[in-house]
């Protein structure tokens, strides 16, 4: 009997945020305008990083790479609370909810391990810059990139694994946007423990261990610059890793408040709040906080707005000007 109630659960139903229609109208159109803006503002920073020769250095491949990562972060969980706001509930198969967990762990332990590998470029960078373009070339910059996506999509398949080999009973509501690890914890009908076991060493290693790395990095860092006799040097050196800093707190802060905790502590109603701001409203900041605060990116973003304006213009006048002669001829 007990097998039989375990295999029927074939899909998920998502609680989401039930409000009135007039509140999820309005959420709907707030939260389109967020994941609107934070695609088109990471593909900005891909672009320009692409299109830019001066801009293809380690530090400007690593923040295209951070940028790839916030789309795929965020597509993976906004659309789907976009949904939620025109319907009053969504389903999701089993096998599409175990994908979702999958591919929302993956990105999110590949954006630990990149971070950890952009605080050890500005190490370099700061600390030991003789060596730096030796050590720190863009093609090895390229391997640490892949190395962060294969070593996050490999760590998260043990993960899903063990989620996905749990009993889920009748009870089949989700109390939350997107599938993820609390929330279904909770649906299990079986002891959890071993499960909990395999997921809390796997995110103490993954994201405390990257955590740890970072912070030392800039431990290291602020050091160095403690010690510059250039006023302007520091000045340079603390703009440049403020806004790495910035992102990382964001990140590691929402993440460990989340994940590094025991099953006990779990509150699903705060938990939807604090993975909406990790899950939708970050992608957004990291963007904004890197171009806002970095002169370089700003300055060649605009640059290349300015080259393209000014091509189409050239080429519209190029098309422009034999017909005006045309009419002046024939007139």
């Amino acid at each position: 009997m007990e097998k039989n109630n375990h295999s029927k659960v074939r899909e998920f139903v998502f609680v989401g945020f039930p409000s009135t229609p007039l509140l999820q109208s309005l959420l709907f159109c707030i939260f389109l305008f967020i994941y609107i803006l934070t695609l088109i503002s990471n593909a900005v920073i891909i672009i320009v990083v692409r299109k830019v020769k001066q801009l293809h250095t380690p530090m400007y491949i690593f923040i295209s790479a951070l940028s790839v990562l916030e789309i795929c972060y965020t597509t993976v969980t906004t659309p789907n609370l976009l949904l939620l706001f025109l319907t009053k509930m969504k389903t999701i198969s089993f096998g599409g909810c175990m994908t979702q967990l999958y591919v929302f762990f993956s990105l999110g332990s590949s954006e630990c391990l990149l971070l950890a590998v952009m605080a050890g470029d500005r190490y370099l960078a700061i600390c030991n810059p003789l060596r730096y373009s030796s050590l720190m070339t863009s093609n090895f910059s390229l391997y640490l990139i892949f190395g962060c996506y294969l070593s996050g999509f490999t760590a998260s398949i043990f993960t899903a694994t063990f989620i996905a080999s749990l009993p889920f009973c009748g009870l089949n509501l989700i109390n939350h946007f997107f599938c993820d690890y609390p929330p279904l914890l909770k649906l299990s009908c079986t002891d959890t423990s071993t499960t909990e076991k395999v997921f809390f060493t796997l995110s103490w290693s993954i994201v405390l261990s990257t955590c740890l790395l970072t912070m030392g990095s800039y431990v290291c860092i602020v050091s160095t610059i403690l010690r510059m006799p250039s006023s302007k040097g520091r000045g340079k050196a603390f703009s440049t890793c403020a806004s790495h800093l910035t992102v990382v707190s964001l990140f590691y802060g929402t993440v460990i408040f989340m994940y590094v905790r025991p099953k006990a502590k779990y509150d699903l109603n705060t938990d939807k709040l604090v993975s909406m701001f990790y899950s939708v409203i970050t992608p957004l900041l990291n963007p904004l906080i890197y171009s806002l605060r970095n002169q370089e990116v700003r300055k060649r973003t605009i640059m290349l707005y300015q080259f393209h304006c000014g091509f189409s213009s050239k080429q519209y006048f190029k098309v422009l000007k034999p017909q005006v002669s045309r009419r002046s001829a024939n007139g």
